[in-house]
């Protein structure tokens, strides 16, 4: 896997990826940025976000659980130090389906975290407190 992350103004960068796509990174105005895409740790939490949302559904689907929908709310605090190093992130899954059955949900969450998800891993291993929790909205 490889990425290219190349500057391109002030505290502005396009970062590329391997398979081709590209998103603008940027930070705030008063850091020198212009606002233009999401800052780089904001990018680390839409990862891990994404990568355990890929292994829920996944599971979900493989155990014939008639899900329509799934998100999940991040939320993370920092450090007050520099480097201001993630400490606690909580994720909250919603899941929304027919019938779902909340023994698969609590599974397929409880999987990702321990055992597939390699960004929530990874986290936790460098000494992140990492939760999750779940809902199920029936449709």
């Amino acid at each position: 896997m490889k990425a290219v992350v190349k500057w391109t103004d002030g505290v502005q960068f396009l970062a590329e990826s391997g398979s081709g796509h590209a998103i603008v990174v940027d930070g705030p105005p008063e850091k020198g940025g212009r606002n233009t895409g999401p800052r780089p740790m904001e990018l680390l939490l839409m990862g891990l976000g994404s990568c355990s949302s890929f292994d829920v559904i996944g599971i979900l689907q493989k155990s014939r659980q008639d899900i329509s929908d799934c998100y999940v709310e991040i939320a993370a605090e920092r450090a007050d130090t520099v480097p201001s190093l993630f400490t606690k992130i909580h994720l909250h899954f919603v899941i929304k389906g027919r019938s779902v059955k909340e023994a698969h949900v609590k599974r397929a969450v409880e999987l990702s975290a321990e055992k597939y998800c390699s960004a929530s891993i990874m986290l936790a291993a460098g000494g992140v407190e990492i939760s999750h929790d779940y809902e199920i909205i029936e449709l």
